[in-house]
């Protein structure tokens, strides 16, 4: 077998495929080992990956009882609004300084996408926390994995394992767990609901959309347009529902403002690009399973905060979000590998997939 070695290392380097190897010569005979550097840059990578997600699901999370606690005394148009106006501002300034210049075609798909992501989907959102308690929000947007995969399913662009779909199945169980409890609770209102089932079906279509539009690569000018043009569209729409006349500025609440500022600089700076950032390297539905999490986390926050019960049903029901993330994660990976696979020169397959 140690005979063959050698050819077969020949065969690998003719193909120039060594991506994480180097080759060295030992007692005269070709020998790979691995390339540091490239195993540097591997780990690093998989740092930033982790670092990424723990944003989306445990900031993003967290952003529910914010956006309650900003809402309370700031009109909900008016704080989604100021929110992106504020954090989109400070990324298209960092994005100008690195050189990133925008062009036509640019703002036209970030007037897309910030209307799905930010003047529907978030201002339906801060708009429903008036009258859905910020957990059951939570939860109802726990919807986003399921509208996403139909979507691009039905767009041709994303392919349903068993897994993710056992994963999904048992999300549902999960988040129909916790809202069999939150929906007894001081009778949410079923506007309110289905304003946040629009608002997450909205979202999930700017993510379903969002490859096939032009926006930059650059990763602070892909977050700051959308952010921007969501800002200017949902200040607009504060000003013609009277939002900004009804505003009683100096009545604004101390806990008020700092959920706004919590919102703009970790809700919508800092998780967002990170969103921005995983939607260019992994599948949508696995970057959308932050949902499964987000619930975990407010309902966690709410019992800390706000004296809420954590009852036996709910640490269960956790469990299983918790579980029909790894599912979904593990599912789309494998979808991802295979249609990545590809069989080298040498008859070794590769694949690549996010993580």
């Amino acid at each position: 077998m140690m005979n063959h070695q050698p050819a077969q290392i020949m065969a690998r380097i003719r193909s120039g495929r060594l991506p994480n190897e180097k080759m060295l010569e030992i007692g005269g005979r070709p020998v790979i080992v691995p390339n540091p550097k490239q195993s540097a840059t591997s780990r690093a990578y998989s740092i930033q990956l982790a670092l990424a997600f723990s944003a989306i699901y445990l900031v993003w999370g967290s952003t529910y009882l914010a956006i309650r606690f900003a809402v309370e005394t700031i009109p909900p148009l008016v704080t989604a609004g100021i929110r992106h106006a504020t954090a989109g501002a400070i990324l298209f300034a960092w994005a100008w300084a690195r050189g990133f210049r925008p062009t036509r075609a640019h703002w036209l798909s970030g007037i897309v996408v910030g209307a799905l992501f930010f003047l529907i989907g978030h201002g339906t959102l801060h708009w429903a926390e008036q009258y859905v308690g910020s957990g059951l929000a939570a939860l109802l947007i726990a919807t986003e994995p399921m509208f996403i995969l139909v979507l691009a399913w039905s767009m041709g662009q994303q392919k349903i394992s068993r897994l993710s779909a056992l994963g999904l199945g048992l999300g549902v169980v999960g988040v129909a767990m916790l809202t069999g409890v939150e929906l007894t609770v001081k009778g949410s209102s079923l506007l309110g609901l289905l304003a946040v089932l629009v608002g997450s079906l909205s979202w999930s279509a700017g993510v379903v959309i969002s490859p096939r539009l032009k926006l930059p690569n650059d990763a602070l000018g892909r977050t700051a347009l959308p952010t921007i043009c969501g800002a200017v569209m949902l200040l607009a729409a504060a000003g013609l529902t009277g939002e900004f006349h009804a505003t009683h500025w100096a009545s604004i609440s101390l806990k008020s403002i700092l959920g706004l500022a919590y919102l703009i600089v970790f809700g919508s700076v800092i998780a967002f690009t990170a969103y921005t950032w995983l939607l260019q390297r992994c599948p949508p539905a696995l970057v959308a399973t932050h949902t499964y999490a987000n619930p975990v986390v407010a309902v966690f926050l709410g019992w800390l905060f706000a004296s809420e019960p954590l009852s036996m049903r709910v640490v269960l029901a956790s469990m299983a979000i918790l579980a029909a993330i790894v599912l979904i994660r593990k599912g789309e990976r494998s979808v991802a590998a295979k249609r990545s696979e590809v069989v080298s020169p040498s008859g070794e397959i590769e694949t690549q997939e996010c993580a």
